[in-house]
């Protein structure tokens, strides 16, 4: 069992045994802020939201429009305000994580609203304060946003998000952009067509570009790069009928993250260069102008920063039917603090990270506490015969959908989330307790509807 700086946030280390990140002992952050626990590096962050605005004004340099960090992946006040401190923008994509960003003070004009089903009151609140954009996502949409804007007496930017026939190489589902998807308009089919006539005909409506996402935790650029050559063929035949060009493309994230050994976290400045060369190509090929090229990382930002936690409840041996035999190993967490190994078979690492051992590894499955068999967090992993209760348990790279996802299942509350730097630490969300499991249950007298 070997610490893997690959997977880990940058500042995160592990001398004797003992893993420390930002300077502070796993077991001292554990007997300070209790176990499960997320824990984020701060630095690390800020860091890697930086690189990757960095890398698209390097490689676009007048074309570089906004990095836009999808909230989806983790948000809570304080991550909005590193956001706004990194000097990029936001998207959100329901009512609640527009409120966290409005409570960080987040300028609207850098936020930008997704969402395949957004309600009348999430468009109205969106147009009226004033967001940069909308991310349109259908028909039905397009006429609510035009009703609401004129009825307010404002314009709004929109983009299309469009579906441009990309098999991204990743989980069905997290892959977006194929044509049997809920998201966006179809290029293939004609909608996506359609739907610029329908925004470009819209009084109170402006039409800024087009949007793409090819889904998640992608390794290879081909798919990014079909997606841009085929929205930028679209915007050749926007201006062959329209007469002008659309200013803007919008190429989304999904840019992966290493999670296990051998694996290697996407370089921003490699994905941007090789953008930039597609863009550049393309464009030259229609005789286009290059568009401002916003991008939306998530995951590729916050995933690497945080580690989880764990500490070791029990442990027991089962026998296999091949004569072998397997050890479980049970921490004080599981699929509600992490459900994406349930939802989508993904997959961790773990580090034994309280202490050295010198103990022969064994084949072990690391389980939670919850009433499902499913309710593994890592299926197969050889870790030291020797760990036992009370142990500390990491595994690293739980930044993005980890708390987003989590639930309270068997009444369980969601883990603090703790951000560390330079040796200090603090909580920026509290760990729920019994008392805010319990408070949305209602006693009331029955009531006559009518």
């Amino acid at each position: 069992m070997t610490f893997l700086p690959e997977v880990y946030s940058t500042h995160a280390t592990c001398e004797n045994g003992e893993l420390s990140i930002a300077g502070i002992p796993a077991a001292a952050l554990i007997r300070e802020f209790g176990s499960p626990l997320y824990v984020v590096d701060e630095a690390d962050f800020f860091a890697r939201a930086r690189a990757w605005k960095s890398a698209l004004d390097r490689h676009f340099g007048t074309a570089a429009g906004n990095v836009y960090y999808a909230s989806k992946s983790f948000t809570c006040i304080e991550v909005a305000k590193w956001v706004m401190s990194a000097g990029i923008g936001i998207d959100v994509c329901t009512a609640g994580e527009m409120a966290v960003a409005r409570a960080a003070g987040f300028p609207v004009d850098l936020i930008e609203v997704h969402g395949n089903n957004k309600s009348i009151e999430e468009i109205t609140d969106a147009v009226e304060i004033g967001v940069g954009a909308i991310i349109v996502d259908s028909f039905i949409e397009l006429e609510r946003i035009q009703a609401i804007a004129s009825s307010l007496g404002k314009i709004q930017k929109i983009f299309l998000r469009l579906t441009p026939g990309v098999d991204a190489h990743t989980h069905e589902f997290i892959s977006t952009a194929h044509e049997d998807v809920k998201f966006g308009f179809s290029i293939a089919s004609g909608a996506a067509w359609k739907a610029i006539e329908m925004a470009q005909a819209a009084s109170a409506i402006k039409l800024s570009g087009l949007h793409a996402h090819i889904g998640s935790q992608i390794f290879v650029t081909d798919g990014f790069e079909l997606a841009a050559t085929r929205l930028i063929a679209l915007l050749a035949r926007f201006r062959d009928h329209f007469g002008t060009e659309l200013a803007e493309l919008d190429l989304g994230g999904g840019y992966g993250i290493a999670y296990l050994p051998g694996e290697a976290t996407m370089d921003p400045d490699l994905m941007m260069a090789k953008l930039a060369e597609v863009v550049a190509r393309e464009c030259a090929a229609h005789n286009l102008v290059i568009p401002r090229i916003s991008i939306e990382p998530g995951r590729a930002i916050v995933g690497p920063t945080t580690t989880t936690l764990y500490t070791v409840g029990t442990t027991k041996n089962v026998e296999l039917d091949d004569g072998g035999s397997r050890r479980y190993i049970a921490v004080d967490g599981g699929m509600s603090d992490n459900i994406r190994p349930a939802l989508y078979g993904a997959e961790y690492t773990a580090l034994l990270a309280n202490r050295e051992s010198k103990a022969s590894l064994t084949s072990s499955r690391l389980v939670g506490k919850h009433c499902e068999s499913g309710d593994i967090l890592i299926r197969e992993i050889d870790l030291p015969s020797d760990i036992g209760p009370d142990d500390i348990l990491a595994i690293p790279a739980t930044g993005a959908y980890c708390r987003s996802m989590a639930s309270n299942y068997n009444h369980v509350g969601r883990p603090a989330v703790v951000a560390v730097k330079d040796g200090s630490a603090r909580t920026i969300l509290r760990r729920e307790t019994q008392a805010d499991l319990l408070a949305l249950d209602v006693i009331e007298a029955p009531r006559t509807i009518k």
